[in-house]
């Protein structure tokens, strides 16, 4: 197994949570999009429209702690190194 440095590691976590952070934004602007063209709707009159809703809520939801996640990852990776 081959060890990497530490700043190899901090490297990587930050353009993880660069990446992830914009498709976190693409998301958010995907929901609000949503939310506009579900101002017209009244809830559970359309199943389809409904239940694509609650996937990407739901989505979002997941994918904002995968990325506040990835996030204190970078934070830890950065005290470690300053202490260190």
């Amino acid at each position: 197994m081959k060890l990497r440095k530490m700043s190899d590691d901090a490297g990587s976590a930050s353009r993880k949570f660069r990446s992830h952070a914009l498709i976190e934004l693409a998301l958010i602007v995907a929901l609000g999009l949503y939310l506009l063209a579900a101002q017209e709707q009244v809830v559970g009159e359309n199943l389809v429209f409904t239940v694509a809703g609650a996937g990407l809520m739901a989505l979002v939801t997941y994918w904002t702690l995968n990325t506040l996640r990835d996030g204190l990852e970078v934070i830890a990776l950065r005290v470690r190194h300053i202490r260190h």
